[in-house]
């Protein structure tokens, strides 16, 4: 089998380039898995990744990776730094209103409502078409990444369902008035 490569994808080589990264996951889907059926689990995160896709794309981001019951996006890979975070932000709270409806639908099949946790960070990242064979994405590398990754787990340690960091929202242009900060 071969690809062909579509030279008119800026993303094939590989670009510098500004982003808002997403990183999302489900709060406790491990312990519900462990009592439900594969087929139940594979039904329910499917669901989920189907809205929350939705969200994403609605919003103008790239679903990048949909791993265990996380999910990457990134935002501004066309509408550049300022845009991308705005739309972040806004897919960020279109998830939220999704899962509050996949709830609603699933409402007989779960003892308590599925939770989420989201973090979300910018800056400088490369994005390109990574992988190997059928595994090839557009996908981004660099600190945002890792740093947006670390804020969703840290979700947990501040109890909420959101961070965002401050550089999200200063290149957003969005001043959080009532937001708790934190070093």
């Amino acid at each position: 089998t071969t690809k062909t490569l579509n030279l008119s994808d800026e993303f094939n080589f590989g670009q510098d380039t500004d982003i808002a990264i997403l990183f999302a996951d489900l709060r406790g889907f491990t312990e519900l898995s462990e009592h439900k059926l594969p087929y139940d689990i594979v039904f329910m995160l499917n669901q989920y990744f189907l809205q929350m896709g939705r969200a994403i794309e609605k919003e103008c981001g790239h679903a990048d990776k949909f791993i265990g019951d996380g999910i990457m996006a990134l935002f501004g890979l066309h509408t550049g730094l300022k845009v991308g975070c705005l739309e972040a932000l806004r897919a960020a709270q279109s998830m939220e209103q999704e899962l509050v409806s996949l709830n609603q639908r699933l409402e007989q099949d779960l003892s308590e409502p599925l939770k989420m946790s989201i973090g979300i960070h910018s800056g400088h990242v490369i994005a390109g078409r990574m992988g190997y064979g059928d595994a090839v994405g557009l996908t981004a590398v660099g600190d945002p990444v890792n740093t947006a990754s670390r804020l969703e787990g840290m979700t947990r340690q501040y109890n909420c369902n959101l961070i965002v960091s401050q550089d999200v929202f200063e290149n957003a242009g969005v001043v959080p008035d009532d937001l708790a900060s934190h070093e």
